[in-house]
């Protein structure tokens, strides 16, 4: 039996640069003024998808919610080795917290079913909440298996999973369709394929080829369009409307979580003592480390 799998990828700010400089008052992230990457953990979670087309047929689809630049990430997906790409991308949903990302995500995927499995990072780096995989799942109705560390098998319509836990592992068994968020150390993403870059440099979503046209009264939109479709590189854009989505549900306005202030923490050294290195100086050490109760 072959699975057909749906990742769940985004892309995300360098949180190793995020500062008081980069918020905006509202208390989300200026993404503009910070580089972005392909999640970690989502990467992750693509890697395991392919494997597991890899080894039992199948397909494997890539969705993201983000603004129009996110199909960067996208192309980076098919470079890798995914069948096909879609980007959720309006306005309306710029400013959404996890219960509101995973409502559009949940919508994005009753449209895009029939689906065997849903594939997740455990978590995106600029939230750390590990709620949106959860709440997706949860919207949908699906059986969820969190913090995956690989895949032991597939057998018809059910897939036995090792899931870590504090001090060991779990094994479980799900029943199909059903929802995976997976952990960082589960694989290690594969690299870009010299021939699937260059056969998908070129996709490009209908904005894309929009900006392409103007000014040049040759090229009609819906004939490249058709073109693009015909070649495997269009890559197709779900906005509020084509999902039917509640605004008051989406964006910032459908998002209950609010940050009210975000400051830089430094961390100040207070006063040190030089130990000798001798008998007498690491005893009186092991002597203070008792007295304030750190030993002992």
């Amino acid at each position: 039996m072959s699975y057909h799998s749906i990742v769940m990828v985004k892309q995300v700010p360098d949180t190793a640069n995020i500062s008081g400089q980069v918020m905006k008052p509202d208390g989300t992230v200026n993404r503009s003024k910070l580089p972005t990457i392909f999640n970690p953990e989502d990467k992750v979670a693509l890697e395991l998808a392919l494997q597991l087309r890899d080894r039992y047929g199948g397909t494997v689809r890539v969705m993201t919610m983000g603004p129009l630049k996110a199909s960067d990430l996208l192309r980076d997906c098919l470079y890798m080795g995914a069948d096909e790409a879609i980007l959720i991308s309006d306005r309306k949903f710029a400013g959404a917290d996890t219960l509101a990302t995973s409502y559009v995500l949940s919508e994005a995927l009753r449209q895009l079913a029939p689906y065997d499995i849903v594939f997740a990072g455990r978590q995106a780096i600029d939230g750390d909440t590990a709620q949106v995989g959860p709440q997706t799942a949860e919207k949908l109705g699906l059986p969820q298996i969190t913090y995956a560390e690989e895949i032991l098998q597939a057998d018809g319509e059910k897939i036995t999973v090792k899931r870590k836990v504090d001090r060991g592992f779990e094994i479980l068994e799900g029943t199909l369709p059903l929802l995976i968020t997976v952990i960082k150390d589960a694989a290690t993403p594969r690299p870009f394929m010299a021939k699937r870059v260059m056969a998908y440099k070129n996709a490009h979503t209908l904005l894309e080829l929009e900006k392409m046209i103007e000014g040049n009264s040759l090229l009609y939109l819906d004939q490249l369009k058709e073109e693009y479709v015909s070649k495997g590189l269009f890559i197709p854009t779900l906005t509020a409307d084509e999902l039917d989505v509640d605004p008051e549900r989406c964006g910032l306005g459908g998002s209950p979580t609010k940050v009210h202030k975000i400051e830089s923490v430094i961390l100040g050294g207070g006063a040190h003592e030089i130990i000798p290195p001798t008998k007498d100086g690491m005893h009186a050490l092991i002597d203070k480390l008792m007295e304030d109760h750190i030993f002992g």
